[in-house]
This record gives structure tokens, C-alpha cells and sequence, in this order.
């Protein structure tokens, strides 16, 4: 499948980014716990060069602890700021304005001999879409100030979000980038939900995931549904040509997902699949590791 989602107000999003990022002191990039590889947009790297960067692993509740413990590790150069989240939760709001504070210090102290005192941080928030950039913008505000959803591109233009005196938020429309050199970076995106759902083969998608799962993470899917090495196998020998597609037909069955004449309906078991990754209900994975 070809993972590829770029609609025309991606790149009015990027224009308008680098038409403000002269206003900006430091960049607060939001990227998925689960993949933060995939999910960091290289144009965000091109664009603050020149800035303070703070990485946050958003939706740490959803990934597995150890993988995003290495993952904090790798992204720590000395120059970028790193840390996990659960922005619905917002736990962690205080720590963020402390690292920003921290991450801008030569700024503040570099303000201050120049007898600028007050001015206040300005900060980019920017990331794929769905990585719940304005749910994270309202904790840290403690009020409603970003439109959220549990889909992509629900923040379509700019908005500054005040928090105080000493700092002030540039809220961006999720991006993503015109083209994956790597297909397995699409497929993550994909199986996040940072692609609409309606672009893709949902049984393609569920497929991939449980051959991802099998590699790391073999009982999910068996715990979850209650199915057996020996149900798949029966299915398998009956009439699914692939392994993938037999579990997808063992989930159909246990969850009683039927198409009329009590035929499995692997697409929605697919759907129920990917809906409980997404949703952290087959426990907490990592798609990707350092």
C-alpha cells in the first residue's frame, strides 16, 4: 500500500511556519510516544535550525516505558531538550514551562543585559497531525484554547495562546511531508491515525500491525480476543490464504463481527484492531525502537 497523505493546507501550514518563525525563541515539538522517529517531520528540523528545541514524547501513556525511556536517551544531545508526556493527563505541564525556561536561559540572560526584562518566551508548537498538539496547548493553558479532536487536521490556521506574563504559544496545523523516502515511516503514521482512514485499506493496515505486533509484542492480540494458535490454524487451512487474515477472521468470531449469512467480517474486526492499538487497549507498544 501507498502510505501518502498531504492535503493542499499542509503546505499553506508550512508557509505560514516560516513566515512566524522569526518571531519565535524556541520550538516545542509534540511526536508520538510510539514512534518518535517516524513521527518527527523533517521539515521542523529545517525550519529551527537556529532555535532552542524542546521534544516531547506525547501520548507516553499509550507507549511501552522502556522503549521511550531509550528513546529519551537518543533524542538528548545536549542541545535539545527532552521529555515524556500524557497531555490528557497534563501531569507534566509545570515540567514544560521549566524546560522552556531552562532551554532559553542564554535568551533570557542575553535579554536581561540589554535591559529587556518581561519580554515573554515565544514558543512554536509543532508536529504531525493527531499527535494532540492542542489538547496539550489547553493543559498547559488550563483552559480551552485549541479546537482538539481524535482525528487529524482539526487545527487548520495559527492561534496565539497566552500563558501569563512569561510565556506565549504559536499553535500550528499538523504536517506532514509530501513524500516518505521510507515507506515504513508511512505505515507508522498510518497505524497512529495521523492519516485519514479513509485514504487506506483498513484490512492491509491491521495486517501489518499484527505482523509488527508478533515480533515484540506476541500475546496482544491472543490476551485481548482470546484467540488460539490452534483457531487461527483451523481458519488458515479453511479458506484464508494469508496467516494475517485468518486472525483477522479468529477476531470477527470472538467479537461476533458478522456479515449476513454468519460469514466473518475481517473489516470491521480490522477496524476493532486498530481502534484498540490506537486507543492503548492492547497495553502500551512501541512501534519503533532506537
Amino acid at each position: 500500500m501507498n502510505y501518502q497523505w498531504y492535503p493542499g493546507h499542509m503546505t499553506k501550514a508550512i508557509r505560514m511556519m516560516q513566515e512566524n518563525i522569526k518571531l519565535i525563541d524556541i520550538i516545542i515539538e509534540l511526536t508520538d510516544a510510539r514512534i518518535p522517529a517516524s513521527g518527527r517531520n523533517p521539515d521542523i528540523d529545517d525550519l529551527g535550525k537556529n532555535k532552542y528545541r524542546l521534544v516531547i514524547l506525547n501520548k507516553s501513556d499509550l507507549a511501552d516505558p522502556s522503549v521511550t525511556k531509550k528513546w529519551q536517551e537518543y533524542f538528548s544531545d545536549g542541545k535539545t531538550f527532552v521529555m515524556e508526556m500524557n497531555s490528557k493527563t497534563g501531569n507534566e505541564a509545570s515540567k514544560v514551562k521549566d524546560l522552556v525556561q531552562k532551554a532559553c536561559a542564554e535568551k533570557i540572560e542575553r535579554d536581561k543585559k540589554r535591559g529587556i526584562v518581561g519580554r515573554p518566551i515565544r514558543a512554536m508548537v509543532a508536529g504531525i497531525p493527531n499527535v494532540g498538539k492542542s489538547t496539550f496547548i489547553n493543559k498547559l493553558a488550563g483552559r480551552a484554547s485549541a479546537k482538539t479532536g481524535n482525528k487529524p487536521g482539526v487545527t487548520k490556521g495559527k492561534q496565539w495562546i497566552s500563558l501569563g506574563k512569561n510565556m506565549q504559544l504559536l499553535d500550528t496545523p499538523g504536517i506532514l511531508w509530501p513524500k516518505f523516502e521510507d515507506e515504513t515511516v508511512g505505515l507508522h503514521l498510518a497505524l497512529i491515525g495521523s492519516m485519514n482512514d479513509e485514504n487506506l485499506d483498513v484490512c492491509e493496515l491491521a495486517c501489518e500491525l499484527i505482523k509488527i505486533l508478533e515480533v515484540n509484542y506476541k500475546n496482544a492480540i491472543p490476551d485481548k480476543y482470546g484467540i488460539t494458535d490452534e483457531q487461527v490454524e483451523e481458519l488458515e487451512n479453511e479458506q484464508y490464504a494469508t496467516h494475517y487474515s485468518a486472525i483477522l477472521s479468529a477476531i470477527a468470531v470472538n467479537r461476533k463481527c458478522f456479515k449476513q449469512g454468519a460469514e466473518p467480517d475481517i473489516n470491521r474486526a480490522a477496524a476493532l484492531l486498530l481502534d484498540d492499538f490506537r486507543n492503548g487497549k492492547l497495553g502500551r507498544i512501541s512501534l519503533e525502537r532506537p
